[in-house]
């Protein structure tokens, strides 16, 4: 058996051109079934779990996510997430910081394929993420990300970026990891899109280290594929009934070294410390990919 999978270019109507191999539809249903219960059962633990010391969270989280991911049949293959000594720059703190002020949270920056890629990312580092406004009322998923204390972005509003920006230091500043993906949008996993700055400039006001890392989607043989890309008008639930059919989807997460926070001086100062940092931050991630 085999499903129709995106390729190269980012629509759906040209990228569905592509087969794999697929399971039977019995196992389909399994795997749908098991994933409305993974939901549904993060969104029943979400306010005993935020009671919870930040440590026990964390493990918490990375075992919800990396269950979520399993019960659609996606294995993960992520490196070893980097200490908070390796996140470059936190050794000697940003400077000007009040005294007993926390070190800022990390920012975690990837190439953006699908809305697997976050939890995908909080199987290792977790933290909180942004996400289109569409998101919040997504069936199931728009209540568990509320939650999870995303930050929502307008796309169609661009005058409430500056809100989005201020959002986002605040929860660096508070000592929160944040995830976004400065792509804007996703890609087909084959193509992909410049890094935008404007979200840099919550590292550069509060002195957060940026951490870059990349995401991939093969099959069990290695090959590349797009099965898990959600692109153009692609819809959720279109998106999921391709994830849950292919065979043998592997997610693969790589963690690069991290960027460190940034000091104004050090860049070019005629096109800013976040151009600079959105630059830096996507020639480490082509490059490893």
């Amino acid at each position: 058996m085999s499903v129709w999978l995106p390729t190269a270019t980012c629509t759906p109507e040209a990228c569905l051109t592509e087969r794999a191999p697929a399971v039977a539809l019995p196992r389909r249903v399994l795997r749908l079934t098991a994933c409305m219960t993974v939901l549904l059962v993060g969104i029943a633990l979400t306010l005993p779990v935020r009671a919870l010391p930040r440590a026990a969270r964390t493990r918490l989280v990375r075992f919800w996510t990396r269950t979520l991911l399993g019960a659609l049949g996606v294995t993960v293959r992520a490196t070893p997430p980097p200490t908070a000594g390796a996140a470059g720059g936190r050794a000697g703190g940003r400077a000007g910081r009040a005294a007993g002020e926390p070190e800022p949270g990390v920012l975690v920056v990837a190439n953006h394929v699908s809305w697997l890629d976050i939890p995908l990312i909080a199987t290792a580092l977790p933290g909180r993420s942004i996400a289109k406004t569409e998101v919040r009322h997504w069936p199931v998923l728009g209540p568990v990300t509320a939650w999870g204390g995303t930050v929502y972005l307008d796309r169609d509003r661009l005058r409430t970026l500056p809100d989005t920006v201020g959002a986002v230091a605040a929860q660096l500043r508070a000592g929160r990891s944040m995830i976004v993906f400065p792509e804007g949008s996703t890609w087909c996993g084959r193509e992909s899109g410049r890094f935008r700055p404007a979200l840099f400039e919550a590292a550069v006001q509060t002195g957060a280290p940026v951490q870059p890392a990349t995401i991939r989607y093969r099959l069990a043989d290695g090959r590349p594929t797009s099965a898990a890309a959600f692109v153009g008008e692609d819809g959720l639930l279109a998106s999921l009934s391709r994830v849950v059919a292919v065979r043998g989807l592997v997610a693969e997460l790589t963690f690069l070294p991290a960027i460190p926070a940034p000091v104004p001086a050090a860049y070019d100062t005629r096109r800013g410390p976040r151009r600079a940092l959105a630059r830096a931050a996507q020639a480490a991630v082509e490059g490893a990919r």
